[in-house]
């Protein structure tokens, strides 16, 4: 059998029978895509340690591949080739014996909550051409900073899951296919309560959450990162979606918050984490 068509089985089981996301599964597409494409080998009767370790070494060397970069695909590699293996397709795994670089233990990078602040008022006070996306806008960046959901369980969020009179918001299948139920503090409360109220004014009744100014349906992934992109560039600020993450939950021990509720709120299954 050819990779690619291995391939496709084997992210159709993890997906369906595994009850893998659609982010993990694109990432092993991504990976063994990559190593079929730079080592130009498409049949299994190719695939050896030597080709796999010369595919990490040019990523490395010409690719400017990180340490974490390098371990991520290593570690999509070796679950496809260990599936693989179980399959028959192939009589070992390759990428079992290829040593890793280890991985510097930095904090993650976060916003300062005057930055944070700052940040928000920017995001209303930015001269949109509708007062619709005032509201929503705003509303999407408070609940990164103040309830530190991931992107896809921002996206993800029905309706029905932001309950703003017991003042809680119930995350749907997050990371690990994990549900959770998270606080909603006053000044996020504040913003999602006057974002509601436009998209009732609006008439919008799609299910999902946050919705798109021109159709009645979600925002979409590529929304979101036009819109970061843009205040981003515009307010001089140096932030990713993570980054707020990282800045909730800064926030959150700064304000007294135990490790262990951090750990629940933020989706964590390893305390460590």
């Amino acid at each position: 059998m050819e990779i690619l068509s291995a391939l496709n089985e084997f992210c159709d089981y993890s997906k369906f029978i595994r009850g893998y996301t659609k982010h993990t599964t694109d990432r092993y597409q991504q990976s063994v895509r990559l190593y079929c494409k730079v080592m130009k080998i498409w049949s299994f009767k190719k695939v050896t340690e030597d080709n796999l370790r010369d595919f990490f070494y040019l990523g490395r060397t010409k690719r400017n591949w990180t340490a974490s970069t390098f371990v991520t695909k290593h570690k999509s590699m070796v679950v496809f080739f260990r599936w693989c293996v179980e399959k028959k397709y192939l009589e070992f795994n390759p990428a079992l014996e290829i040593e890793v670089p280890k991985i510097e233990n930095k904090l993650p990078a976060k916003l300062t909550k005057q930055e944070a602040l700052y940040l928000l008022e920017y995001v209303f006070n930015y001269p949109y051409h509708y007062r619709f996306l005032r509201y929503r806008n705003h509303a999407i960046f408070s609940t990164f900073i103040f309830a530190g959901l991931r992107k896809n369980e921002l996206l993800s969020l029905g309706f029905g899951d932001v309950d703003l009179e017991n003042r809680t918001l119930f995350v749907r299948l997050g990371k690990g296919n994990k549900d959770r139920i998270l606080p909603i503090s006053s000044k996020l409360a504040e913003s999602l309560e006057k974002y509601v109220k436009e998209r009732f004014r609006l008439r919008k009744t799609c299910p999902q959450f946050f919705v798109s100014l021109n159709r009645d349906m979600g925002f979409t992934e590529d929304g979101l990162k036009h819109l970061v992109n843009k205040i981003k560039k515009e307010s001089k600020i140096k932030f990713g979606v993570h980054k707020l993450r990282h800045t909730f939950a800064t926030l959150m021990l700064e304000g007294g918050c135990d490790i262990y509720s951090l750990s629940r709120m933020m989706g964590h299954s390893d305390i460590k984490t």
